[in-house]
């Protein structure tokens, strides 16, 4: 599943149910212990769905005999009102985990949902949407998989394995080719990605040898301009402000990247529901 870390999924399950259970659940000991009980999970939106590992681990992290039949792949997209699994297993385990896995499960399918949306708007071009680092915090792996199951590309995971120097960075270093060669000199097998604001900027980071160039606050006209002076040197990106009424027409100058921070940090949950029935007998 596009390069899924089993380690980190259950790092963020397990802290996940230790913030949302603590000592134990005091409500779920209301019910009989060792009840049996089956539930189903529906959506009530249509979606892009994922987080598939991250539910079962909530369910199985609380007890290993609970089982999931999911009714739908990873990546699947549903309508709304579909029955997604079926969950069965002991009342108490049901009830406990149940909160944690829909919150990874609406949070993911989220962020997929958007991540296509804007995959399909630029259908036909050369272009391909990236996220940023603008993830919630704890759960940048867990999003930036989600982005590649909607259809979208990663950008950097962190600070630790690309550089982008913008204008501080600059700054600092005195000019942008002095920073480029600095950054070279300290990290020679890192990606090499430069913001840049004016077309004198863009010159002088194809001059200097950069690996990919960010054009900020570039207008639809400057960008086509760029895209033909630049000639695949090296590839283009467009970031900051991008919404979906526009994404369409940055694509069509010909860049080769558009990242969106909205991806990952406007997430508006996908509606789902987990619906619990008793049933008789001891598990």
């Amino acid at each position: 599943m596009h390069g899924l870390n089993p380690l980190s999924i259950e790092r963020d399950v397990r802290r996940a149910l230790q913030e949302d259970l603590g000592s134990g659940d005091v409500t779920a000991d209301l019910l009989p212990e060792g009840r049996a009980a089956r539930a189903r999970v529906i959506t009530r939106q249509p979606a892009i769905i994922c987080g598939q590992a991250w539910f079962d681990a909530c369910f199985h992290l609380v007890d290993a005999d609970v089982s999931v039949e999911w009714l739908v792949a990873e990546g699947d997209r549903v309508s709304a009102g579909q029955t997604l699994c079926h969950v069965a297993g002991r009342a108490r385990a049901l009830v406990s985990a149940e909160r944690s896995a829909l919150n990874f499960l609406q949070t993911l399918s989220a962020t997929a949902t958007t991540t296509a949306t804007y995959v399909e708007a630029i259908r036909g071009t050369r272009t391909r949407i990236l996220d940023t680092r603008k993830t919630l915090p704890g759960l940048r792996e867990a999003q930036k998989y989600a982005v590649r199951t909607g259809g979208g590309e990663n950008h950097r995971m962190g600070l630790h394995d690309a550089i982008l120097l913008k204008e501080n960075h600059i700054l600092a270093a005195g000019s942008l080719t002095s920073a480029v060669t600095l950054a070279r000199k300290l990290h020679p097998a890192i990606l090499l990605e430069v913001e840049v604001e004016t077309f004198g900027e863009l010159r002088e980071a194809l001059s200097a040898g950069v690996d990919r160039i960010m054009l900020d606050e570039f207008e639809l006209e400057e960008l086509v301009q760029a895209v033909a002076e630049v000639d695949g040197r090296v590839p283009l990106e467009v970031s900051g402000g991008v919404g979906i009424e526009r994404v369409r027409a940055i694509a069509e100058t010909g860049v080769d990247y558009i990242s969106i921070g909205a991806l990952t940090k406007h997430v508006q949950a996908i509606d789902l529901s987990m619906r619990i029935v008793l049933i008789d007998g001891t598990r």
